[in-house]
């Protein structure tokens, strides 16, 4: 067979009706073979007209006995459902910038107003009614914080520094600092540390070294310092000069809470305390001299303006270092609160922390403005 035949054109024939006794002249074709070379259909491309290609179709499909189509002829012509029109879009909302999150206390303010009004009602009465029963209220606040100290050592790491001799020496330690003075406060600081070491030799070697250290590291961070206060207590105007103490204490905590709270932004030192911001230390100095300036001539006999202001700033830092002190510990600890005796506070403590390192200070800068006493 040759090749050149499988591409010669139909017979003019081809289009029209069938002719049943001629097929197509020439040697490739025989009757055999025409019925399977029939080529499609050429469909006019007519634009617009999706009819167009249909009589030619129709004219085809009679030759070969079929009827004709009565549908589009082809698939892409069958009509489809319109696609839903889409929502035109809403009106575009101006984009709101990201609020910032509201700053949190941290802690219940209720409870803790609360509890800081009651003790300071307990703690003026005391005050300026009897000494006696002033002394008293800061033994119990040293027993007190030893117990809550020695019982986090003993949880958290271990250590069991002997509780007994620490409460019976620092409750007398303050009791000898109000009685004795300076003096009576140094021999009972030093018989408190010889019976810490002597207590725990009733137990078991083991760990020896380390308790009798957080022993004497408890003597000399609750009630040495505490005896300061009652060293205080002991001038003529003994219950004036604690109760500023106090006040500027109370003020400055309050100043770094409250600028530290509202514009607090550059941390103070993120590793010990990270809520503890500079403009919070800003506030606590600003806050402790103000009160200090209005309070030293007011309630001190002979204390200045200036003096205030010096006595103060002194404050500020020193409750700041406290703080930041017991944040050491507890952070050491792996806890938030040394207890849960005071609530909206923590334990006895977590107040005491700024008040204890704030003592000594005050105590020397009154001895040397105005005096004894």
């Amino acid at each position: 067979m040759n090749d050149s035949s499988w591409g010669s054109p139909p017979s003019a024939g081809y289009w029209g009706p069938p002719d049943q006794g001629a097929l197509p002249a020439g040697p490739a074709y025989d009757e055999h073979a025409a019925q399977h070379t029939r080529p499609m259909p050429i469909v006019p491309d007519v634009p617009g007209d999706p009819d167009a290609g249909r009589d030619v179709t129709d004219r085809y499909a009679r030759a070969r006995g079929a009827a004709p189509q009565s549908g589009p002829p082809f698939r892409d012509e069958m009509p489809q459902e319109p696609m839903p029109t889409p929502p035109p879009p809403a009106a575009s909302q101006p984009s709101q910038p990201p609020q910032p999150p509201k700053k949190r206390a941290g802690r219940d303010l209720r409870a803790a107003i609360g509890v800081g009004v009651g003790l300071g009602a307990v703690i003026i009465a005391a005050l300026f009614v009897v000494k006696a029963v002033f002394v008293g209220v800061i033994a119990v606040a040293v027993v007190v914080g030893l117990w809550e100290l020695t019982s986090r050592l003993e949880e958290r790491k271990g250590i069991k520094a002997p509780l007994v001799p620490l409460a019976l020496g620092g409750a007398a330690m303050v009791v000898a600092g109000y009685v004795r003075g300076a003096e009576g406060a140094w021999v009972a600081t030093a018989l408190t540390a010889l019976a810490v070491l002597v207590w725990r030799m009733t137990e078991p070697p083991d760990g020896y070294l380390k308790d009798v250290t957080a022993g004497l590291f408890a003597v000399f961070y609750v009630p040495f310092l505490a005896t300061f206060v009652a060293m205080m207590l002991t001038a003529e105007d003994g219950p004036q000069r604690v109760f500023l103490f106090l006040l500027l204490t109370v003020v400055s905590d309050t100043g770094a809470y409250a600028i530290g709270w509202r514009f607090g932004k550059h941390k103070l030192a993120p590793r010990i305390s990270p809520g503890k911001t500079r403009e919070g230390l800003f506030g606590a100095v600003a806050f402790g001299m103000g009160a200090g300036a209005l309070c030293m001539p007011l309630l001190i006999d002979g204390g200045t303006w200036w003096q205030g202001l010096l006595l103060g700033l002194a404050v500020a830092v020193s409750a700041t270092l406290g703080d930041l002190g017991e944040s050491m510990i507890k952070r050491d600890l792996g806890i938030k609160d040394m207890g849960t005796l005071l609530p909206g506070h923590g334990g006895i403590m977590d107040r005491l922390d700024s008040l204890l390192p704030t003592a000594p200070v005050v105590w020397l800068l009154l001895v040397v403005f105005v005096g004894a006493g």
